[in-house]
């Protein structure tokens, strides 16, 4: 009796299983677009600040042809060993500012003076010589004058008295030639200027030739640059460019052109390009640099580089309207070096708001929900 009771209770439950589902008779399985949008519509919406939005507005856009190349100083002196010695004492190391004649590097001048001191005793004893010879021949030639002695005689004083000579101004150019070594044991500034590239130490041997260190005059650093042939005729001397340098990407700097070389460089097709750097600047030379010379200014839309995302030859940004975050391809035209901006072509509207910075997991058509305050403008 018990076994019967447990199998009907058994078949009961099994029935009321298979009977259990909606109400309304849909599928449990079912996730149609409906179910779908009920579900986002229950995701928690994402809390955007109003300094993480970016409002698109109409800017002053900048272009021209594209410049690059590095910062060089036109006035330079690669100072370089001039005799053989042993390197004594370095006084000024890179980054120091020199006056003209402050010494630099001191060589060992031992040989050097002894040399001099040489040729300095030389001299004296071929001074003494000729004077000697001379008086011998003032004296022959009074003699001379009254027949004492023969012509013989005072011609043969005339010639000892000219080999005295040649021999004081041998000694004396050696003299000047010594003293012309010894004071290359001195290394000193050409010019005022900044101590760059130290090449040796003390102890360091110093043959003719060696590059021991470099001058640089930071007020003649120029931009060099280059520029494709086919827009030369776009560029004329005294045109504004604003540029960038490697390491400082975020400082716009100035300069106006100077010079453009007339000979196309046959290898690369490009022009070079002198710029003068306007302004006050602690710039380094060698440095990459990058700019756009002014050729023309237009207004236009604008998006920072911080807020494009690139896929490919595509780009995107993410913006915020009704309430939703919808990532939006745009068309690019030329970059702004001075603002670091893109113009914008197509995708985007003035007042359209944009992600500043468009980071992490972002879901194309979620809901957001912006916070309270000033949206921020533009990065410069």
């Amino acid at each position: 009796m018990l076994q019967r009771i447990l199998i009907v209770l058994s078949l009961l439950c099994v029935l009321t299983a298979c009977g259990s589902g909606p109400k309304d008779g849909t599928d449990p399985k079912d996730t149609g677009p409906a179910q779908a949008a009920s579900a986002t519509s229950s995701t928690p919406a994402m809390l955007i600040a109003p300094q993480d939005l970016l409002e698109i507005s109409l800017d002053q856009i900048a272009s021209g042809p594209v410049i690059s190349g590095s910062l060089q100083a036109q006035k330079q002196a690669e100072l370089l060993a001039e005799v053989s010695a042993i390197v004594m004492q370095v006084l000024k190391d890179d980054g120091d500012t020199v006056e003209k004649g402050d010494l630099l590097v001191r060589l060992d001048d031992t040989a050097f003076r002894q040399a001099l001191s040489s040729a300095r005793e030389a001299e004296r004893v071929a001074q003494q010589g000729f004077d000697q010879a001379e008086r011998q021949l003032e004296r022959l030639k009074t003699l001379s004058s009254t027949g004492a002695v023969s012509i013989q005689a005072e011609e043969d004083a005339e010639l000892k008295s000219s080999a005295a000579e040649s021999e004081l101004a041998a000694a004396r150019t050696r003299v000047v030639q010594e003293s012309q070594q010894l004071a290359r044991t001195e290394i000193r500034a050409p010019f005022a200027g900044i101590v760059g590239g130290r090449e040796v130490s003390s102890g360091d041997t110093a043959q003719i030739g060696k590059a021991l260190l470099k001058v640089i005059d930071p007020t003649s650093i120029r931009f060099t640059g280059f520029i494709p042939s086919d827009q030369i005729r776009l560029i004329e001397i005294g045109q504004i460019v604003d540029f960038r340098v490697g390491g400082q990407r975020d400082q716009v700097f100035k300069g106006r052109i100077e010079r453009v070389n007339p000979v196309v460089d046959p290898g690369t097709r490009q022009v070079s390009v002198q710029v003068a750097i306007t302004g006050e600047y602690n710039l380094t030379v060698g440095m990459f640099a990058e700019g756009r010379v002014q050729t023309e200014s237009r207004a236009g839309l604008s998006v920072p580089e911080s807020s494009l995302v690139r896929l490919g030859d595509q780009a995107y940004v993410w913006r915020v309207k009704n309430g939703k975050l919808n990532k939006i391809e745009v068309g690019l035209g030329a970059r702004d070096t001075q603002s670091g901006s893109y113009a914008i072509n197509t995708g985007l509207v003035a007042g359209d708001l944009v992600l500043l910075h468009p980071l992490g997991a972002l879901v194309d058509g979620a809901n957001v929900e912006l916070k309270q305050g000033p949206v921020a403008g533009k990065e410069g």
